[in-house]
Order: C-alpha cells, then structure tokens, then sequence
C-alpha cells in the first residue's frame, strides 16, 4: 500500500483526497518507481482545484513531474536502484502522476538522474526549471547573447520565472524581472535579476512599436505582457514563450516582425524529444549553483498539496515548492 493523492469528480466539481492505494492500482508500464518527491506547478494547480479543464478522465493522480528510483522494470533501459526523472508527457494530466509515492510509466518518458543531481535537487528545478533551460536555449539558438543586451523575464518570481532569473545571471545576462510582487525584490536580487519592472508597467497596452529596450525575453504570462514585450524588442531580438498565466490571447501586430526581425520562440516541454531532454537535464546538473536549491526550494507534505494548489495560482507562492513524498 502506498500514499497517493486521488482526483475524483463530484456533481462537477473537481475533490481531492489523500487515499492509500495498491501497486495492483497502478496504470500498465514498464518501469515501477519508488517516488521520492514531486513538485507543485501552476498547471498542477489547475488541475488539484479544478480551475482549468487539465484532467479530463477521473480518478486521477495529479503531479506533471517526478524523481525516484525504479523498483521494478522490464526495460532493458532501466534496472532497479536506477535514479529517474520524469517530466510531461501528459503525465498528471492523462496518466496517473507525481502525487503518490509509486508509479508505473512508460520506459521512454523516464530521463536518467545526470551527474551532480540527486532527487529532491531535480525536484526543485522539476517542470519549471526544464521549461527555463528550454527557454533559455531557444534565445541562445535565436543568437542572443550576454553582449546582445537586456534580456527580461516575466512572472519573474514564479517557477519558471525564478529559474530563469538564475540561469541567464549564472550564464552572464543582465536580468530584468518583472513581478506584480514587490516583496519579492530580495529574493529576485538573489537570484541574480539586475533591475525591476512592475506587472502593471509591463501589461498596459502597448503601440505598434515601443523603445527597444530587449535583446530577449522570456514570458510566462502571454495576453498584454507578452504584447508589449514584443514591441519593445530590439532589432534582431528573440522572446521564448512558455505560459499563459495572464491570458491565452495575443493581440499584437506584425510590425516587430518585419521592421525589427524580432522572432517569437514556442517553448513546450510536454513533447519535448528525449535526446533534447537529456542534454537540457546535463546542462541543469552544470549550471545550477548549489546555494540556489536553498533559495528556490521549499518543500510540502501530501496532505498541503490541496491548499498550496490554490496559493499558487493566487500569485502567493515565491519560488518552487517541492512536494516530499516521505513526509
């Protein structure tokens, strides 16, 4: 028997509960995991409240990512005492997920534990620290560079946000954060971020084409955020987008585009292919400056997930917040 918080459906309405289930539960795969933690992501927070329609299909065991080691395998690729990571796949979402101490995946959604990374270390980067080295290579691929100029980040303060904060100011970038949160300011400097911008400052409506003030940006926010940052773009510039935290909309011209050879990166790191995975896993392991798990890491037990899934998508949570299966 094992911990595992269950999704059920009830006259609509999305109920979660910590249940003890058996392996015999478990979803057919390949490969067994013995889950040491998981982490909590804005779109795990829609999912446990049922705010957005993530879970189609009932029961289910949320959580979009996981690290553990296998206790059972048939596959050739793993064997038991292997250290593994997931991340997307519609893991969480269409199968059962992160939030319970066993799961049963598929052998090619498991990326083996690189070098330097244990666990609750790959935890705090988890989904989000993924899709910010995912953004973070898209501007680098888009030719952006330190000596390019500014790059902002948006939702600086949140999962990806912060990630991304830490890793251009580890690679030498010159950060601008954007938060809705001044309170967060220290923990933004510590990060790495060399200036601040305000939520507000950065959604109201922009012209055509504003100063060019950005040599690169990664959004996690889309709607008016991301419709400003493109006009504000240096000529040449790259914006990686990631999110919709404040709007699936986008109305914006074609001007940056063909006056300013501004390119607009998609970032998804749901579908992502397993050699690329890999190697942005290798490059997290290097880049990740020890001191920064402390900072970026606060772990939950099971049982806080349902009221930390309703702190994050009300803009409380700072940072990423890890769930340890064991507690």
């Amino acid at each position: 028997m094992f911990k595992a918080l269950l999704l059920s459906q009830v006259e609509g309405k999305t109920h979660a509960e910590v249940r003890r289930l058996d392996v015999a539960d478990l979803p057919e795969g390949e490969v067994l995991v013995d889950v040491a933690y998981s982490s909590l992501n804005y779109k795990d927070g829609l999912a446990v409240t049922g705010t957005g329609k993530i879970i189609r299909k009932f029961p289910m065991i949320p959580g979009i990512d996981f690290a553990g080691t296998v206790a059972e395998s048939a596959s050739e690729r793993f064997k038991p005492g292997d250290q593994v990571i997931l991340t997307g796949w519609g893991v969480g979402e269409r199968y059962w997920g992160g939030f319970a101490q066993k799961a049963r995946v598929k052998a090619d959604w498991l990326v083996p534990m690189p070098t330097g990374l244990d666990a609750k270390q790959a935890m705090i980067i988890g989904t989000a620290g993924f899709t910010a080295m995912l953004c973070v290579m898209a501007l680098e691929e888009a030719g952006v560079t330190p000596a390019s100029g500014k790059v902002v980040v948006t939702g600086a303060a949140g999962g990806v946000g912060s990630v991304s904060v830490l890793l251009l100011s580890q690679l030498g970038y010159h950060v601008v954060a954007v938060s809705g949160r001044p309170e967060t300011q220290d923990f933004l400097t510590g990060l790495g971020a060399k200036e601040f911008i305000s939520r507000e400052e950065m959604s109201r409506p922009a012209n055509p084409l504003e100063s060019q003030n950005w040599a690169g940006a990664v959004d996690v926010v889309g709607g008016s955020t991301l419709a400003r940052v493109l006009a504000e773009m240096q000529y040449g510039g790259a914006v990686a987008a990631c999110g919709l935290a404040g709007g699936f909309e986008l109305n914006t011209t074609v001007m940056p585009f063909i006056l300013r050879n501004v390119s607009l990166r998609g970032v998804d790191s749901v579908s992502c292919p397993q050699e690329r995975r890999v190697k942005v896993w290798e490059r997290l392991a290097a880049a990740m400056p020890p001191s920064a798990y402390a900072e970026l890491g606060c772990a939950i037990a099971l049982e806080e997930v349902p009221q930390a899934a309703k702190d994050i998508l009300a803009g409380r949570i700072q940072g990423r917040l890890l769930v340890n299966l064991n507690l």
